[in-house]
């Protein structure tokens, strides 16, 4: 395998890792940058979920005395309980509906096109949102009540369409909702867990037959510097999230996708 393919797999897993948790789309960003530097990873667009899960891994990381601290008071904590609960319930609709619908969102929405439109899309619907977003009245995921969770759920499956970004329509949703913004953006981060692992999981066992040595050596590449990259920009991206708000990341993705649309077709 040429050396190229290793530093192009470096190159995603460092931009997965840097755009995860914001909201413009890191499933978006990979297929705009594998067909800008003529990638051509493992078949039916494995690597670009599954080193995800690296990403995935970093929030583990960074966030585990908080998540420890809820494993272990299940049995004792409410609070504990309230947060499981919480994250299970947002979970399921993208859960369902990205089961089945996997074969065509692999074999219609995964190029660059359906990419780029639906980044501007997003953008103005974030800035839009900026201005409707009310008072916040849930300032900690252990007293969501159970319909805001699944709600926010419904929202995540906005994210099946590549360019969506998983992180902001959750954390658009928890906003419009009513949640506080740091808040909204950790509870974002703690539903990628169960969700990038669920879709890490189905995607391998459709594509297992499918894998080669080569494409395994590929996506570990790929997501170490995914876990990486992720690790260091986690905490960061709370902290600017809490001063600026998005309306930055809004002008971002109306530019990289008007600027992918121009490279497509003009």
């Amino acid at each position: 395998m040429l050396i190229d393919q290793y530093l192009d797999a470096a190159l995603l897993g460092l931009i997965e890792g840097l755009t995860e948790f914001l909201p413009v789309s890191s499933t978006g960003h990979l297929i705009i940058f594998d067909t800008l530097l003529g990638f051509e990873g493992p078949p039916g667009k494995v690597f670009e979920v599954v080193i995800q899960l690296g990403a995935i891994l970093a929030i583990c990381t960074v966030y585990f005395a908080r998540l420890w601290k809820v494993v272990t008071g299940l049995k004792d904590d409410p609070g504990a309980r309230h947060f499981a609960v919480a994250v299970i319930l947002a979970f399921l609709p993208a859960m369902v509906l990205g089961a089945a619908l996997h074969g065509v969102i692999k074999a219609v929405l995964f190029n660059p096109t359906v990419v780029s439109i639906a980044l501007i899309l997003g953008g103005v619907a974030i800035l839009m949102a900026e201005r409707l977003v009310p008072v916040p009245r849930y300032h900690q995921i252990e007293r969501f009540p159970a319909p805001l969770a699944l709600k926010i759920g419904l929202c995540q499956c906005l994210a099946l369409v590549p360019g969506v970004s998983r992180s902001g329509a959750t954390i658009l949703g928890s906003l419009l909702m009513g949640v506080d913004r740091r808040t909204a953006a950790e509870f974002s981060f703690f539903l990628a867990i169960p969700t990038m692992a669920g879709a890490t999981v189905y995607d391998l066992y459709k594509n297992w037959s499918l894998m080669s040595v080569d494409s395994a050596l590929l996506i570990g590449v790929g997501f170490v510097t995914a876990f990486i990259a992720a690790a260091l920009v986690v905490k960061v991206l709370v902290d600017f999230v809490g001063r600026y708000g998005f309306a930055p990341f809004a002008w971002y993705r109306i530019a990289i996708g008007s600027g992918m649309l121009a490279f497509l077709y003009l």
